[in-house]
């Protein structure tokens, strides 16, 4: 497969990297407005190098594009893409509006070509892990859940991500992962409670949500800008027969516990993740690529992604209103 990307910051050259030692796929070009930019990028994949994406496009002729632009370009870009038959896989978030969200999804179903928005978490080992520990019921009915993601404030090309214009901001850039997550996990969201601090001069921004699910059970979700440690992730699973923890300092596979049966005793069980070759980008990027290869469904849909952008954005009211909103926007 010919496969062609645009932006070639820090999760474009993660795709390069990626592509580039990917059988069976071709980077045939790389964009970038900043030539040394898509010139590292073009170093890692094989790829010709261009400051012009158009230009690119009309030279390379690929099948599939891979979008790694700043949020508020996404929209702009996948229409275009689309428009001209090609396959598109963009960052997360797909958008910042849900109306944009859906006109993306709906303009790539018009034209006859997929769309794959990338909430990589699914594709992280323990995570996925985890989530087949719960669907097992090796913990019995779970019914909490705490997710922590930290990390230093993301800077971008004119520090895009400062503005919530173009970011939206640490809930809808951070949190958003284990937003998703923790749908695919718990299913439809009833009522989102939020609070998040202004970012100040020192670039710090800290977000905490509660999720309130229809079958009961309740995601508490942490998020950080400016995080003086290295990137950070932790997460702690509450069933009614056991608990899953996780934390990306200290271990690098589950802490899983069983309630005790009442003989007196209790069980600890460390559940190695699978070993796997490649990193969750890689294996994302791999999934997409036989989903269109084969015409199957992906993991994450777009309507997963159009949901996630819909809870982040209550999210948001809920912060500014200091009340728990409903799903559909209205406060309680």
């Amino acid at each position: 497969m010919n496969i062609a990307i645009i932006g070639c910051g820090t999760m474009g050259l993660t795709y390069a990297h990626n592509l580039g030692n990917m059988p069976g796929v071709q980077v045939s070009g790389v964009a970038d407005l900043i030539q040394e930019r898509a010139d590292q990028a073009a170093a890692v994949s094989g790829a010709a190098s261009y400051t012009n994406w158009e230009e690119m496009l009309e030279k390379e002729r690929p099948e599939t594009v891979a979008v790694c632009l700043p949020t508020y370009l996404h929209k702009t870009f996948v229409l275009s893409l689309a428009q001209r038959g090609l396959h598109v896989i963009c960052e997360k978030p797909a958008a910042l509006t849900v109306e944009d969200a859906k006109e993306m999804e709906e303009a790539c179903s018009q034209h006859g070509v997929r769309l794959f928005i990338g909430h990589v978490v699914r594709f992280f080992p323990n995570y996925r892990n985890a989530l087949e520990q719960v669907r097992s019921g090796t913990i019995g009915e779970a019914k909490m859940a705490h997710f922590k993601r930290c990390g230093s404030y993301p800077q971008g090309v004119d520090f895009w991500y400062h503005d919530r214009a173009k970011s939206g901001g640490i809930i809808m850039d951070l949190i958003i992962h284990d937003i998703d997550f923790a749908c695919w996990m718990f299913g439809d969201v009833e009522s989102v409670y939020a609070s998040v601090t202004s970012p100040d001069l020192n670039g710090m921004e800290y977000a905490q949500v509660t999720m309130k699910f229809s079958s009961g059970a309740i995601a508490n979700l942490t998020g950080f800008w400016g995080y003086a440690g290295p990137f950070t992730t932790q997460f702690e699973i509450s069933g009614d027969g056991g608990i899953i923890r996780f934390d990306s300092n200290q271990v690098q596979s589950l802490d899983l516990k069983i309630a005790s049966s009442g003989s007196g005793t209790e069980e600890a069980v460390q559940v190695p993740s699978s070993p796997v070759l490649h990193d969750p980008y890689y294996l994302e990027v791999q999934h997409f690529i036989e989903c269109i290869r084969e015409g199957s469904e992906p993991i994450v849909s777009a309507a997963d992604a159009c949901r996630a952008i819909e809870i982040a954005l209550a999210c948001e009211q809920s912060a500014r209103t200091g009340q728990p909103v409903r799903m559909g926007g209205m406060t309680s």
